[in-house]
């Protein structure tokens, strides 16, 4: 839906004042399914568990005070569990390398700053989505496998330090060795994850289905006594807040050169690429139309992570799923992140005991989840369906990504996809040099693109685009183009949304004379060669 101007709401402190009910109802609603996410996200990540809330609360208490969106909630990710979990084990395991690993997120943080100071939140468009799309989904099969064993309530020791092509190898020997008691709890922990939005019933269908998860398995642990016939490692463990707020961060992992740079480069550029794409999507489902300042985000995102890290936090990001739950419930201003700080900063003073009735096995359950959704085989299929080519970068970045690590994965994707490029006739010169020009007469804006329209030119047109006045006709023209790819085309259809938002009118053409490489309307574009 549109919406007028004057009734966007107001920001700052009067928009506390005016929209106090529905950001703190939402708030609430948000802080009720980041809890337990929170704990499961920092155990999973070789973080102690209180560490994922101390992260939840500063995303939510300090950030919203000066991020650049309004309706996006910071957070731990499950999307950078594996580059967590990762830097704890290069850098030693334990709490040594727990301690290490901040060092590294404290400059990665820093450097997410810079990139919102240089105004490099347009990173996010040089990469191909097929290569994005292809490492989160490798994030989610990581994490489905990491999260198997803690189902099945194994001792954490049998798969410390194991990658996840062993892991998966070993799943008939966890199975073999799974806890009766706990197991049962945390699968029907998973299927209430899995089926809770099939109920029907109006107030119990808005109720989230981690909070359920947390109604079933508390009193189910309490019956079977946890307490006194399972391993300690079975429930979840945090120790009081003040006790573990102090600076934690130790720099001296920097002596491993290597090793250092390479989470330092990785918590910057996936915890930035998955915060900006969580922006852009919730954007476009704020009903009042608002555009997120993404430089002045990634600096919000930037101090919380120095922040979270100095103190032992987990990195944050602009979380999906959290976020469009936040949007879903009515929230109107920033105020409903920073409430869902508040909550649970409250929670844990004042009812922590209760989180340390929590069996691990329904916190993998609510992880196992979220590893379902970020590699489902419908994304699979929609790849597939936007052409062979892109399922192939997909698949690429999936497999070394589980053979390698992200880095590794995310750079075969962009490697495939440019020897693709070049195979489909695209020059070199073409691949960093945006070859446009724009001209004006009348009312009406030409834009004419030469040679190639891709994912590494792309950030230079866009920016021509976007410089183009508002109200206007905009005519885009593709035909001295040889190839116009996916990412491209994706980006053209948000400008052309964007653009006549405003009252303007975008005709593309050019694109009748170039063959589709699949029948998907955003398929990349190629012009047959003429003899």
């Amino acid at each position: 839906m549109s919406s007028n101007k004057k009734n966007i709401p107001l920001d700052g402190f009067k928009g506390l004042t005016e929209n106090f009910s529905s950001d703190a109802t939402s708030g609430f609603i948000v802080f009720l399914l980041a809890l337990p996410l929170s704990l499961g996200i920092a155990k999973a990540s070789e973080f102690p568990p209180l560490m994922g809330l101390i992260t939840a609360i500063i995303g939510g208490l300090i950030v919203s005070l000066i991020m650049g969106s309004q309706l996006t909630i910071k957070g731990p990710a499950a999307g950078l569990i594996v580059i967590v979990s990762g830097a704890v084990s290069e850098f030693g395991g334990g709490e040594t390398g727990w301690h290490l690993a901040l060092g590294a997120m404290v400059v990665a943080g820093i450097i997410q700053i810079l990139f919102g100071v240089f105004k490099l939140g347009k990173l996010v468009d040089f990469f191909p989505l097929s290569a994005i799309h292809g490492m989160l989904a490798a994030i989610g099969i990581i994490i489905i496998i990491k999260q198997i064993p803690v189902l099945l309530d194994l001792n954490p020791a049998l798969t410390k330090g194991k990658g996840p092509l062993y892991m998966i190898a070993e799943i008939p020997e966890y199975i073999r060795q799974l806890d009766p008691k706990a197991t049962l709890i945390g699968i029907i922990s998973l299927w209430i994850m899995m089926h809770w939005h099939e109920v029907k019933i109006g107030f119990l269908k808005k109720i989230p289905a981690p909070l359920i998860v947390l109604l079933v398995a508390i009193p189910a642990e309490l019956i079977l006594d946890f307490q006194h016939t399972e391993p300690a490692y079975a429930l979840v463990h945090i120790g009081n807040l003040m006790d573990n707020v102090r600076v934690n961060v130790d720099f001296s992992g920097i002596s491993q050169t290597g090793i250092f740079i390479k989470y330092v480069v990785m918590f910057a550029l996936v915890g930035t690429l998955e915060s900006l794409l969580t922006v852009k999507a919730i954007d476009l489902m704020d009903p009042y139309k608002r555009k997120a300042n993404t430089n002045q985000d990634l600096i919000g995102i930037g101090i919380g992570n120095t922040i979270s890290a100095i103190l032992g936090g987990l990195p944050m990001i602009s979380e999906v799923a959290r976020s469009a739950a936040n949007v879903n419930s009515g929230a109107k201003t920033r105020w409903a992140n920073f409430f869902h700080g508040f909550f649970i900063l409250s929670f844990v003073l004042l009812a922590s005991r209760y989180i340390e009735m929590i069996p691990n096995t329904a916190l993998a359950a609510m992880l196992i989840t979220v590893g379902i959704k970020l590699a489902h085989p419908k994304e699979f299929i929609h790849t597939f369906q936007l052409g062979k080519e892109q399922l192939a970068i997909f698949l690429v970045t999936i497999f070394v990504t589980l053979y390698e690590d992200l880095l590794m994965g995310i750079a075969a994707g962009i490697l495939l996809k440019m020897v693709i490029h070049l195979w489909n006739g695209v020059p070199i010169s073409s691949f960093f040099k945006a070859q446009a020009t724009v001209s004006f007469e009348g009312d009406t804006y030409l834009v004419e693109i030469d040679k190639a329209a891709i994912f590494t030119n792309g950030i230079a047109i866009k920016r021509k685009l976007y410089e183009i006045p508002t109200g206007f006709n905009v005519i885009i023209d593709l035909n001295k183009t040889r190839l116009v790819d996916h990412s491209f085309m994706e980006m053209l259809e948000q400008f052309k949304t964007d653009y006549e938002d405003t009252k303007g009118k975008v005709i593309v053409q050019g694109l009748e004379s170039h063959l589709p490489l699949s029948p998907h309307e955003l398929s990349a574009r190629k012009k047959p060669v003429t003899v």
